[in-house]
């Protein structure tokens, strides 16, 4: 494919000091598509609609003749997309900043201040206009960073300390758990981990959960929530239920073989946002496992056994 829209793309990518990794005719054509510039068009009349991954990919394919497949959505995400936002020439979810993260919903939009800029590009003040855009760009790049964290969610683990997390239901889960479970639950209660759904580690006491005798690498499917409850020497492991399933048979023997070196007793717990969705899942629900509903905070339903909220034994059925 050697249109000269593509070639000139890969060009302003450079330009605009894009990591060589996203100097490709991959990225350049996800520039093309957010700019809804097709092969006859001029650069002078590129415009900024709001795009989704799959509009993008079906933009190339219908005006480039570029098919890509189904699993590259995710290539293109992590990518190209997420550097163009890091690098501020991309907003993502301008028209609903606090649309989860991995929402199917999500969007992206060219910057209006870049879209300025390439309609510049192939005339006479092209040079002039980069030279100034690239001297505020630090500056820009900064404000877009400081909007994007003010949409974030806040979560105390401590008195007088928060994290925040990734906008969305999940992360708003995620913050009862640790605030209203939490308290209500586990008095005294020590934070190991929080996941968020836009970083792998939201929060992590790597160090805790090792004196414990745990220790995770990457490769490990941590659950959404753990918390220490020294007063019992209980680890508490929570799964945050608003579109994954809960600590079903499957998963109760995953979170069992990763916390197997715990000189902590485990107790596996599924959250729900509502009762609604937890009556979806209650034919998974594992055995010896406790549920929490956050709309009904006060509440625990025990799945069974001779405790109400407590570990087993391991030669216990897991369901």
């Amino acid at each position: 494919m050697s249109h000269r829209h593509i070639g000139n793309a890969k060009k302003i990518l450079i330009s605009l000091g894009l990591p060589r990794a996203q100097q490709n005719e991959r990225s350049a054509l996800c520039l093309l598509a957010l700019l809804d510039l097709k092969p006859r068009r001029k650069w002078a009349q590129i415009e900024n609609p709001l795009m989704g991954i799959t509009p993008i990919l079906d933009w190339i394919r219908d005006n480039y003749k570029k098919s890509y497949a189904p699993n590259t959505r995710e290539t293109v995400r992590r990518q190209t997309m997420h550097q163009f936002v890091e690098a501020g020439i991309v907003l993502y979810n301008p028209d609903k900043p606090d649309r989860p993260v991995n929402s199917p919903s999500a969007v992206y939009q060219i910057e209006p201040v870049t879209l300025a800029l390439l309609r510049s590009f192939d005339t006479p003040q092209w040079h002039d206009n980069l030279t100034a855009y690239l001297a505020e760009r630090q500056t820009l790049a900064a404000r877009y960073a400081q909007e994007r964290k003010q949409n974030r969610v806040p979560v105390q683990i401590a008195p007088g300390r928060e994290i925040t997390l990734s906008p969305g239901q999940h992360s708003e889960l995620i913050r009862a758990i640790i605030q209203d479970f939490g308290a209500r639950f586990v008095p005294g209660g020590v934070l190991i981990y929080a996941g968020d759904t836009g970083e792998k580690w939201g929060y992590f006491d790597a160090v805790e959960l090792s004196k414990l005798g745990v220790d995770v690498d990457a490769h490990g499917k941590m659950p959404d929530v753990v918390l220490y409850y020294p007063e019992r020497n209980w680890l508490l492991l929570i799964e945050s239920v608003t579109s994954h399933g809960p600590v079903d048979g499957k998963r109760h023997a995953e979170l069992s073989r990763l916390f197997a070196g715990s000189r902590a007793a485990l107790v596996y717990v599924t959250a729900f946002p509502n009762r609604a969705t937890m009556s979806r899942y209650l034919g998974e629900i594992a055995w010896e496992t406790e549920v929490w509903v956050a709309d009904a905070p006060s509440h625990l339903i025990h799945f069974n056994g001779v405790r109400f909220l407590g570990p087993y034994a391991p030669t216990l059925s897991y369901g």
